[in-house]
């Protein structure tokens, strides 16, 4: 098989062709059954599904996938702006790559929005849909919004100009203490070198030393715009969906219109479970075993082991597996 293993027991690390290069992936787990697709939140990678990995349920696996300029997948070309559709397209690519009749999805921050967005979109496809540490795009005032376009557009044509430039370097332990006071102290420092490892490459100038080789005009990708009667309306096809949201109870991006939102879905879905866990924005990876013990009865609910290879071909997945390429670890 055309593809890297890791450990070929657990897991298979692969490439998806894409017109701008590839996508990173990695199928964590079995592959006689169709898996759980996850995504990553906003400047993240992969990494952050390893610590949770251990403590869900078996007999179903995890595809995790990069979006573009994260990890170790393609940077957009140069004069592209990052959009949020973007990263939902890659959804739809994946969906219709692997020939998926339904999809079940997870989502830690701007994935849970991503994949939130999707289930809008096509409901009829979605089995489950789990949310971390998010429930909308947060609002974003006019005022913000203008702003944040026009630092959008000056960044673009800075981050163009050096598109190619090895960017500064630093010490592992210095990237600890950056992705640390970064992320708001929200990734625990033992849990950072699970991002390091993919969103950082070996300097050439001094080997001693790595730099983020992940694509800085993601910092400046462009939302959709958030109103509260709209998130309301968009929210309506949810309403029949199987979704569990997980929130940490110290964590500073989930607001008041987010909680007043969730209200709305407790009230319209009947299969919508909520529930806090003690830590921050990343209690996925501070506290996976806590977070782990509301996510493995409810995928073992809605995809059950004796259900779980229905509308799966397996050796169709196998087959197309061996046309990507290996990855370059």
């Amino acid at each position: 098989m055309a593809v890297h293993q890791t450990n070929e027991a657990q897991c298979i690390e692969f490439q998806i062709p894409v017109p701008w290069g590839f996508l990173s992936c990695q199928w964590h787990g079995t592959r006689k059954v169709r898996p759980i697709l996850a995504l990553h939140g906003w400047q993240d990678n992969s990494g952050t599904w390893i610590p949770l990995l251990p403590y869900l349920p078996g007999h179903v696996g995890l595809f995790c996938v990069e979006f573009p300029g994260h990890g170790r997948s393609s940077k957009l070309p140069k004069g592209v702006i990052h959009h949020i559709l973007d990263y939902i397209n890659i959804v739809e690519l994946i969906v219709k790559t692997f020939n998926w009749q339904k999809v079940s999805l997870l989502g830690h921050s701007l994935g849970g929005v991503v994949a939130s967005i999707y289930a809008t979109l096509f409901p009829e496809r979605i089995d489950l849909l789990i949310q971390l540490d998010v429930v909308k795009m947060p609002y974003r005032s006019p005022e913000f919004q203008l702003r944040a376009y026009r630092i959008t557009i000056e960044k673009q044509l800075l981050e163009d100009e050096r598109y190619d430039e090895e960017p500064t370097s630093y010490t592992f332990d210095e990237l600890v203490e950056l992705i640390h006071r970064g992320y708001r102290k929200s990734v625990n420092t033992e849990n950072c070198k699970y991002l390091i490892e993919r969103n950082c490459s070996r300097s050439s100038k001094d080997p001693s030393k790595l730099y983020f080789s992940t694509d800085p005009r993601i910092k400046y990708y462009v939302e959709i715009a958030d109103q509260h009667d709209y998130n309301v309306d968009f929210i309506k096809p949810q309403k029949n969906l199987n979704i569990l949201m997980i929130r940490g109870t110290t964590t500073i991006y989930i607001d008041q219109e987010s909680l007043d939102l969730l209200e709305v879905l407790k009230k319209q879905n009947p299969n919508m479970e909520s529930y806090e866990v003690e830590g921050t924005h990343h209690v996925h990876m501070n506290s996976p075993k806590e977070v782990a013990r509301y996510m493995r009865p409810f995928i073992c609910k809605h995809r059950p082991p004796e259900e779980s290879s229905r509308t799966f071909d397996a050796n169709e997945q196998e087959e197309c597996l061996k046309r990507f390429s290996k990855s370059k670890l």
